[in-house]
C-alpha cells in the first residue's frame, strides 16, 4: 500500500493536503445531498425503485458495499504507520473499526427478509466506503498528532462517551428492527423499545450521535466532515421514515418524534 501511495503523491505534504480537500468536498457534497433529499428519498428498503437500477440481495449488497470500509483501512494500517503506536490514534481506530467490522462483517448476515437494494444506490455507498475509509484511516494512522495528555482532556473523553452511547443505540435499534417479524410473518410493524419509545429513527439517531462523538474527540477537520454528511443523509432517512409511519399506521404513537426525543 506504500508503494501505491507514494507513486501517488510525491511527498506526506502532499498526501494531507489532498485529504484536507477530501474533507471539505464531502461537505460540499453533504450540503449538495441535502438540497437533493428536500425532493426525493434515498432509494433503498421501503423507497426502492427500479429505476435506481437493477436490484441486488439485501444481504449481498450491505456486504459488498461495507466491505471497503474494512479492508483498504486494514490495508492502510498495517503498512508503515507513522502515528499507530500513539494511544490516542489507536483507541480513534479502535472507534472506526469496531463499527465496520459490525456492520459489514456481521450486520448483513442477521438480516431477515429486506428488500432488494437497487444498484446505484449499493454503488454509491460503495464508492463512499472506500472514499471515507481512506480519509479516516489514513489521517489517523499517519497524520493526526495528538497531545500525550489528549485522551484525558474533556473532548477525548466526552466525544468517546458519546461515541460508545451512539453504537450501542444503533446495535440495540437494529435488533429491535430485526426481531419485529415472527417467522413467516410479513409486512411492516410499529418497532417499540429502546429508543424507538421516543424517536421513529432510533437506528439513524444512534449513528450520528456514534460519528458526532468520534469527531469530537478526534477534533478535526477529516472527522467533522464525516459526521456533518452522515447527519444529512441520516436524518433525512428519519424524517422518511417518521411520516411514512404516521400514514401507514392510525395508532402510531403520536408522542414519538423523527429523530431528537420530546423536540423533532
Amino acid at each position: 500500500m506504500d508503494a501505491i501511495l507514494k507513486k501517488l503523491f510525491s511527498s506526506e505534504d502532499e498526501e494531507l493536503y489532498i485529504l484536507d480537500c477530501l474533507s471539505y468536498f464531502m461537505m460540499f457534497m453533504a450540503f449538495v445531498t441535502f438540497l437533493a433529499l428536500l425532493f426525493v428519498n434515498v432509494p433503498y428498503g421501503r423507497y426502492a425503485s427500479s429505476r435506481y437500477g437493477f436490484p441486488v440481495h439485501v444481504t449481498i449488497a450491505w456486504f459488498i458495499q461495507e466491505l471497503p470500509a474494512i479492508l483498504l483501512p486494514l490495508a492502510l494500517t498495517l503498512s508503515s504507520c507513522a502515528k499507530i503506536t500513539h494511544l490516542p490514534n489507536q483507541l480513534l481506530l479502535l472507534m472506526y473499526f469496531c463499527h465496520y467490522t459490525q456492520r459489514s462483517l456481521v450486520y448483513p448476515f442477521l438480516i431477515r427478509g429486506g428488500k432488494a437494494t437497487p444498484f446505484i444506490s449499493f454503488a454509491l455507498a460503495f464508492v463512499f466506503c472506500i472514499y471515507n475509509g481512506y480519509l479516516q484511516t489514513r489521517y489517523l494512522s499517519h497524520y493526526a498528532e495528538y497531545p500525550p495528555d489528549w485522551v484525558t482532556r474533556p473532548y477525548f473523553i466526552t466525544g468517546s462517551c458519546l461515541w460508545l452511547i451512539g453504537w450501542i443505540i444503533n446495535i440495540h435499534s437494529d435488533h429491535i428492527l430485526r426481531n419485529l417479524r415472527k417467522p413467516g410473518e410479513t409486512g411492516y410493524k410499529i418497532p417499540r423499545g429502546g429508543m424507538f419509545n421516543y424517536v421513529s429513527g432510533a437506528n439513524f439517531l444512534g449513528e450520528i450521535v456514534e460519528w458526532a462523538g468520534f469527531a469530537l474527540a478526534a477534533h478535526s477537520i477529516h472527522s467533522a466532515a464525516f459526521a456533518i454528511f452522515t447527519l444529512v443523509v441520516l436524518s433525512s432517512r428519519a424524517i422518511s421514515h417518521h411520516k411514512w409511519y404516521l400514514a401507514k399506521f392510525e395508532d402510531y404513537p403520536k408522542s414519538r418524534r423523527a429523530l431528537i426525543p420530546f423536540v423533532f
